[in-house]
């Protein structure tokens, strides 16, 4: 699995202008190939500071993502931001679920 991280640091009187757009993107995200999720998170301190998060099953579906136009739009955004987009992406080779949290708790 992959995992993108994208912070934004959107301008004040922009922020209501890029939540729209990303909102509007995401039907068609998760229902992209290879899409897990695509979803976006407010800061609670800090409501102009935005992360958008996706999640990818292959590198060749965030790759075939990352050349999209929907992609473009995206970085299209930069205008909106005080600074620019931070993108992290992370290859995940082992997930684990709430079983971890009771095996831990139970040491």
């Amino acid at each position: 699995m992959i995992v993108v991280s994208i912070t934004m640091h959107v301008q004040p009187e922009k922020q209501k202008e890029l939540v729209q757009t990303i909102l509007s993107m995401v039907g068609s995200m998760e229902n992209a190939a290879g899409c897990m999720s695509y979803a976006l998170f407010c800061n609670m301190e800090d409501k102009n500071l935005l992360n958008l998060l996706e999640e990818w099953q292959t590198r060749k579906d965030l790759d075939q993502h990352l050349r999209s136009d929907m992609f473009g739009v995206l970085l299209g955004t930069k205008s909106l931001l005080t600074e620019p987009h931070v993108i992290q992406i992370y290859t995940v080779h082992q997930s684990e679920g709430m079983e971890a949290v009771h095996t831990a708790r139970e040491k």
